[in-house]
This record gives structure tokens, C-alpha cells and sequence, in this order.
């Protein structure tokens, strides 16, 4: 709906006492907001009143030019899909974690008859038993390695017992890491065993596996056998640093997570320390963007929303350093994630407490170590892109699309889109166009191609979502930039006009040298300080585009290049080159087989093995 059919003050009027989700629009259609409420006739109109709600909320207000709003059946539903939404809009005046981290978890399936132990970030509900998360990949797996040398679990992926003796035993059993359930070298009741033990060495239980180690070790060194002695005192070396890194916190088994927030006047992070069995396992920071009006709670809040509404393990409790108001719906939100009940909860006193204390200490160390750097990432990033957007003066300069094309000669001509949002390369949305309608080395007609291939998906894609955002092509850039001066400018401009669409266009202008010099926008070359942090993103945007284009042609020449005689053969395609290089050791062998070998191989048959025997012989004879 445009700007000049959606009155904010009638489409008040209409909103239901309902509970849902709203999503606030700016000039541009883009979300800038996305919140949710128990009425959205009550929550919304807030915006709307005259009264001041802090400097972050009433810049927005200044920005909305419609809304929309999804109704749900209840609030805890709403909370779903406000999370859902932000991880898809990333809208401006949300606050929003910065960083999209998963962790490994070590997972024992044992739901199968001869259960495997693996490293996995997959973590889904299932039945499997999932250890972790932990923080630091190199301690995971030096926690699989133990487990190996311990327990001797398989790893593969063999269905078993069905392929018990199909094939031969890996290079795990070889290396005495595995006792081979695949060859039936180990009965099931005494692996099953053997995944107890796993589980319970997982589980945190150090102690009976280090009796046992000593007991072996001693053992051994008695009957003189030192080197099986020497292996077990290094395994339990390997112990001994694993369960000093898990410090216990707490007597009772207790699964929880702690976070704590720490904040100065333009930065916060949130720290957390991962519990589990009454051990510290792990802990991790994360950097929020968010305004500096807004109360610790909410923005607690939002971390937990965004934090959980992923892959993430859910413990059954969660100690926060502020107290959050809508506590209760978090957990119940939480609880039906997790499938049991969780807890959150701010400790005033006691050992909880003090843990929740040091990881705020924690946080507020790294928010001082970090300041320069955060500011300094912000500079290169969010204030290099409003550097652009205030040379060019435009309103907004959120996404930045440019372009480049790739040819030898015209061969293989190729395009390359790349996408930066907020000064930062977003990989993601990068897309790669093989061109089609032009022939030869003609780049201006090659990009007319690749804009109008681009956009009118886009613009497809947004017709078939109605309102809201399909696809990544629907998201239309605020600014695209061509890799080249007025001539590039031009057959961009004049697709845009061709598909009514007003998008500005600047050219990323380079000197004799090849050097960056200025951009080409709206028929005037702009100059831009080359010690500025502006002109670095103009850099890497057009090194970007141009190291897109290039390793996706290089890539498809590649391809080109690998050219078999075999290809030349009528009725050979992949399977039956397959079939005949398998089979012969070079072609010559091919040349030399008759009619009735060729013909017993697999996927061949009579008019194949004829069509290659007369190739070879048609050839010999020919000279070719």
C-alpha cells in the first residue's frame, strides 16, 4: 500500500483489541520496526501520541509512513513470530545481536541399536542425548578424542546391524579408536555398555574413568609393560585438563545459563556462562546494537528472543543480571521451545548471585577492552556508509547493490552482484548471473542484461508476497553502484526507467591507474577524500565486485576445460564415461577392448559398446 493511500490516523482507528505483531514501515517500505502486543489497538496508538518516548522511538515515529499488523490467537504466539520476523527484516530500530554464533554439542544417538559420538551444530528434538554447548571447538574436540581413546565408539555411518560385514573395517579400528561393531568384532549388550559409560563420563562423572586409568597404569608398570603404562598416564593427563576447564559451580546438577549485561554510553554486551550438570562448560560475549535510552530489561529481553528463537540449547533455568517484565511469557515461550519448564530468574543473594556478579564483571571487561575496537568497526562500517549517503545526499542508505562483468574475448561472459548493508559485505544475498542474450564482449548490454534479470525478480517476488518481503531479491537496494563512469550509469538508469522504478545510481570511477578516484552521480564526478573511511567502502565494494565476477568466470572456464574424448562419443554421457574409465586403466585399453567387453560393463549396452568401438577404429583409420 503507498504512502498516499495508508492514513495512519484512520488505520488506527481500525486496529482490533487483539493480541499480534506490528511491523512499521518507513518512505522507503522498509521495516524499520517490528513489536508485538497483547492490544494492538493500545500498543500501537502509543507511537502515535504527542507525548516524548525517548530520542531512539521518537526518531522512528518521525520515519513511519504505514504499519502493518498480523493478528494471533494469543500473546505467547505473537512472541514466536515477533522473533521470526526480526531474524528476517533485521529492522533499524530493533535492538539487534550482532553476532550469529552456533556452537558444537557432542551427540550420542542413542536411539540406534549400536549408538554413534559425534561433533554436531545441528542440535534438533529428537530423542538423541546432546552434550554442550561448547564454546571452544578446540576443547570439544579434544573431549571427542578422549572419548575415542576411552571407549573406542564408531563414528561411521553404516546401518547397523543391517550392514554388519558388508565392508571392511575403517581406518578408525586401525588405529584402535573404534571396535568395529560393523564386523561384529563386539557383541551389542557390551557396546551398549561401553555408550553407559560415555555417558556418563560426558555427564561430567570424572571419577571412576581415573581409578580405572591409575589402577591400569599401576598395573601395567608392574607387569613391565611401559608403553601400555605410559598411554594410560596420558590419558589421564588429557583428563585432568579437561575437567579442570569445567569448574564446578554448584553441588546440586543443576543445567542454567547465565546472562548479564554490560553497557557504556554507545556500546552493550551481553555475557554468558554456560552451566551444565553443576559445571561451567563454557562462556561466551556478544555485542548488541541497540539505543542508549533503553532500560537493561528489554534489551535483556531482546537478546533472549533472538538468542533462543534459534538453534540454541534451552536449560531448564536462566539467571539474569536485570529483571525483565515480561518474564513469565519468556518462559513460556521457552518452556514449549524446550518441551519442559524453564525458569528465569534474577538472584538478590547468595552463590547465584555472585555468579551472575562475575559474569556482568565479565562483560563490563570486555565492553572496556573492546571500546576502540567497536568504535573504530563502526566507523569502517555504519559511518562509512552515512559518509556516502551524506556526499550523495540521500535519505537513507541502508543496502548497497553493485555490479561487475567478467569476460575473456566474450567468452563465457558472466555477471556478479554483491551486496553490502549497513557498510558491512553481506555474502548471503551475493548473486552470480551467466549471461544469456548477448554475444561477444559487450559489457554495457551485459549488464543492461544483468540489472533487468535482477529486478524484475525482484519485483516479482514482491508482487507474489503482497506487502511483506519475499525472497532476498525482493529487498531493493537504497543505492547501486556500477563499476565503471557515465556510460555504466546510464544502462542502468535506463533499465530502471524501463521497469518504473527510481533507485539512485552512482559510478565507482577509477583513474588511468586503475585506482578508485571518485563516484560518477547524477551527471557530476564526486570527488571523495582517499583518507576517508567512505572511500575505503567504495574500495572494497568495487574489489568486492570485481573479485565476484572473476572467480565465477575462472570458476566456469575450469569447467569448460575439462574436456574428455570420451564426450565425443554419441550415447556416452556421465554415467557411461563413468562406467568405461572405471573399468580401463587409460584409453588405450578402451581402444584395444572389443565389442562384447564394452558391452558387459555397467550402464552400457550393444549400441553403446558399438558406438565406441567405431569411434576408436573410424579414428585410427582417419588419422583424427
Amino acid at each position: 500500500m503507498s504512502e498516499q493511500q495508508f492514513d495512519i490516523q484512520t488505520e488506527l482507528k481500525k486496529l482490533p483489541a487483539k493480541p499480534g505483531v506490528y511491523l512499521m514501515y518507513d518512505e522507503y517500505d522498509h521495516v524499520i520496526y517490528v513489536g508485538k502486543a497483547i492490544k494492538l489497538r493500545n500498543r500501537v496508538r502509543q507511537y502515535f501520541q504527542s507525548t516524548s518516548k525517548g530520542p531512539k522511538i521518537d526518531q522512528m515515529v518521525r520515519h513511519i509512513r504505514r504499519f502493518e499488523i498480523i493478528v494471533t490467537e494469543s500473546e505467547l504466539e505473537a512472541l514466536a513470530l515477533e522473533c521470526n520476523l526480526i531474524k528476517e527484516h533485521h529492522p533499524k530500530y530493533n535492538t539487534m545481536l550482532m553476532d550469529d554464533k552456533t556452537y558444537p554439542y557432542i551427540k550420542v544417538t542413542v536411539t540406534e541399536d549400536y549408538p554413534r559420538v559425534f561433533l554436531t551444530r545441528d542440535l534438533k528434538r529428537d530423542q538423541d542425548r546432546y552434550f554442550g554447548p561448547y564454546t571452544d571447538v578446540t576443547a570439544a574436540r579434544s573431549v571427542m578424542d578422549l572419548v575415542m581413546k576411552l571407549y573406542r565408539i564408531r563414528r561411521c555411518r553404516r546401518v547397523l546391524p543391517r550392514d554388519i560385514g558388508k565392508e571392511r573395517a575403517c581406518l578408525q579400528h586401525d588405529i584402535r579408536q573404534c571396535d568395529a561393531p560393523c564386523q561384529g568384532s563386539i557383541s551389542k549388550e557390551e557396546y551398549r555398555a561401553h555408550i553407559e559409560q560415555v555417558l556418563e563420563f560426558l555427564e561430567g562423572r570424572y571419577k571412576p574413568v581415573r581409578d580405572d586409568l591409575k589402577k591400569r597404569m599401576e598395573t601395567y608398570a608392574q607387569q613391565l609393560e611401559y608403553e601400555k603404562a605410559t598411554g594410560c598416564r596420558e590419558l589421564l593427563t588429557q583428563l585432568e585438563s579437561i575437567a579442570q576447564t569445567q569448574r564446578v559451580t554448584s553441588e546440586r546438577e543443576d543445567d542454567l545459563d547465565i546472562i548479564a549485561l554490560a553497557r557504556n554510553e554507545q556500546d552493550a554486551v551481553v555475557q554468558m556462562f554456560f552451566v551444565r550438570a553443576g559445571r561451567l562448560i563454557g562462556r561466551d560475549h556478544f555485542y548488541l546494537q541497540t539505543g542508549t535510552e533503553e532500560e537493561p530489561g528489554p534489551v535483556l529481553a531482546d537478546f533472549i528472543k533472538q538468542f533462543y528463537g534459534g538453534t540454541a540449547s534451552i536449560p531448564g533455568r536462566l539467571l539474569l543480571s536485570d529483571t525483565v517484565e515480561e518474564a513469565d511469557l519468556l518462559a513460556a515461550w521457552l518452556s514449549e521451545k524446550r518441551g519442559h519448564k524453564v525458569v528465569l530468574h534474577t538472584p538478590q543473594k547468595g552463590g547465584k548471585e555472585h555468579l551472575v556478579k562475575m559474569a556482568r564483571d565479565n562483560a563490563q571487561m570486555v565492553l572496556e577492552k573492546d571500546a576502540q575496537r567497536l568504535r573504530n568497526d563502526r566507523a569502517r562500517t555504519v559511518g562509512a556508509a552515512e559518509e556516502i549517503r551524506s556526499l550523495l545526499e540521500l535519505p537513507v542508505l541502508h543496502r548497497i547493490e553493485a555490479y561487475d562483468i567478467s569476460n575473456i574475448s566474450g567468452f563465457a561472459s558472466v555477471g556478479s552482484m554483491v551486496v553490502f548493508e549497513d557498510g558491512r559485505a553481506k555474502p548471503s544475498d551475493y548473486r552470480k548471473f551467466r549471461i544469456k542474450g548477448v554475444q561477444g564482449a559487450d559489457d554495457y548490454a551485459s549488464l543492461a542484461e544483468v540489472l533487468r534479470r535482477r529486478l524484475r525478480r525482484g519485483l516479482k517476488e514482491q508482487q507474489d508476497a503482497g506487502d511483506r518481503y519475499g525472497d532476498k531479491f525482493s529487498r531493493l537496494p537504497d543505492l547501486i553502484m556500477m563499476d565503471g563512469g557515465k556510460g555504466q550509469v546510464g544502462v542502468a538508469l535506463n533499465v530502471l526507467d524501463e521497469l518504473g522504478l527510481a533507485i539512485p545510481v552512482s559510478g565507482m570511477v577509477k583513474d588511468d591507474r586503475h585506482r578508485t578516484r571518485g563516484l560518477y552521480f547524477e551527471n557530476k564526478l564526486i570527488p571523495i577524500a582517499t583518507d576517508s573511511e567512505g572511500f575505503k567502502l567504495i574500495t572494497r565494494i568495487q574489489d568486492e565486485a570485481h573479485r565476484f565476477a572473476i572467480t565465477y568466470h575462472r570458476n566456469l572456464r575450469s569447467k569448460n576445460q575439462v574436456h574428455s574424448v570420451l564426450d565425443d562419443i554419441p550415447q556416452i554421457g556421465p554415467a557411461r564415461r563413468k562406467a568405461l574409465m572405471k573399468a580401463f586403466a587409460n584409453l588405450d585399453e578402451i581402444k584395444e577392448a572389443d565389442k562384447e567387453q564394452l558391452a558387459a560393463l555397467p550402464s552400457m549396452n550393444e549400441a553403446a559398446a558399438q558406438a565406441v568401438h567405431e569411434f576408436f577404429h573410424r579414428t585410427q583409420q582417419t588419422g583424427e
